[in-house]
């Protein structure tokens, strides 16, 4: 018995001091979701990750053999500040700004269109069409033109657009398979019919003087004003008419919007045709701005720049012409990268992916906020 007395003390008292040493507390983390943030710190928070994929971005150039005194004169001095420069960005960022507003309006409607690029394939077949064929007297044809990119465009994606309402169709997969078959049916065209008579490229004929986008504004291109214009008009449409307050609607749930007496169908048809105006037109300032005829190539980089924009902007028509002049800026300094330091145009891409993955990594901070818990001891 005093044996066994001992050894039964000898285990309590390891056991009594396991327990005077378990804290009284234990602290853990949680993560919440927010149930609302002021729009100054969603701003600095985008801010702050911009800035983390600016810094890898120039570490990764560095890397690539860039000296790091000279990617402000690449990027700000020899792009903005020089007049030539500088129109050449306005140039390069009026289609994408049409291609971002056609993301925002589409996606506003919770409709994600992944066709832009086939959308502006269209825009520009269409356009082309109207100059091949001669449709109207001269004076009219630069508008007949516009008229017709708009309208193939908007024809293009009306066939995903219905499979989503009436059947339930993942308007992403429908939306990207069309890319391909306009792809091919744009090969088809200038590698067969439509190619130029005077040489064996696989491009249409040049288009006649009448029938290109005219400088205007000490050589800025009509395609610039055209881009202001209907960023002004998305802006109305989304944020004043109250077509974009059943948008807002939409956006937040279609079941309450539904609920409410919102014309859901309807709303989201037009916001989807919207769209595909608006990328059908960006491809007529590509064919009849830049290129000056239809190439097999004009749309290539568009659709994913399209897309990057209207994330970026958060659907924003504002910060998607802001997002579109620096996503230009990026190429046009990319260019000349790529001539005097042999960079390849890859890299400018990577340098896209890089900001997408730091601004879509700032989106769970604003939408969640982790919070430490105290629970009571045991």
């Amino acid at each position: 018995m005093p044996e066994q007395a001992t050894l039964s003390s000898g285990t309590a008292a390891p056991a009594r001091a396991t327990e005077a040493r378990q804290p009284l507390f234990t602290r853990r983390y949680t993560i919440e979701i927010r149930q609302q943030m002021p729009w100054w710190q969603q701003a600095a928070i985008i801010a702050l990750s911009l800035l983390v994929g600016l810094g890898i971005s120039v570490a990764i150039l560095v890397a690539a053999g860039v000296p790091a005194d000279e990617l402000l004169n690449e990027f700000v001095v020899m792009t903005v500040l020089d007049s030539q420069s500088l129109k050449a960005v306005l140039f390069q960022a009026a289609p994408m700004i049409l291609v971002g507003l056609a993301g925002c309006v589409a996606f506003r409607a919770r409709f994600w269109n992944l066709g832009l690029e086939g959308q502006m394939i269209w825009g520009g077949i269409a356009a082309t069409a109207v100059s091949l064929f001669e449709v109207g007297p001269p004076a009219l044809r630069l508008p007949l033109m516009m008229l017709a990119a708009c309208l193939g465009g908007l024809a293009w994606v009306i066939v995903p657009a219905l499979l989503k309402i009436r059947l339930q169709v993942n308007e992403i997969i429908s939306t990207l398979m069309l890319n391909y078959v306009a792809g091919n049916f744009l090969l088809h065209l200038v590698y067969g019919s439509w190619k130029d008579p005077k040489d064996a490229f696989p491009y249409s004929p040049q288009f006649r003087p009448f029938e290109r986008l005219p400088d205007v504004l000490d050589g800025i291109s009509l395609a610039v004003p055209i881009a202001a214009i209907v960023a002004l008009l998305a802006l109305w449409l989304l944020n004043v008419s109250r077509a974009g307050l059943y948008l807002r609607f939409v956006d937040a749930s279609t079941r309450v919007a539904t609920a409410v007496g919102v014309p859901v169908v309807g709303i989201t048809l037009a916001a989807v045709l919207g769209s595909g105006a608006l990328a059908g037109l960006a491809g007529l300032l590509v064919t009849a701005g830049q290129e000056g005829r239809l190439t097999q190539s004009f749309y290539l980089g568009y659709g994913f720049s399209g897309i990057l924009i209207a994330f970026l902007a958060r659907n924003n028509p504002v910060a998607a012409l802001v997002v579109a002049l620096l996503m230009a800026m990026l190429f046009v300094a990319g260019r000349s990268l790529q001539v005097f330091y042999q960079i390849p145009f890859s890299m400018v891409q990577l340098i896209q992916a890089i900001l997408v993955i730091c601004v879509a990594s700032s989106d769970f901070f604003i939408r969640h906020r982790v919070r430490r818990v105290q629970s009571g001891a045991v």
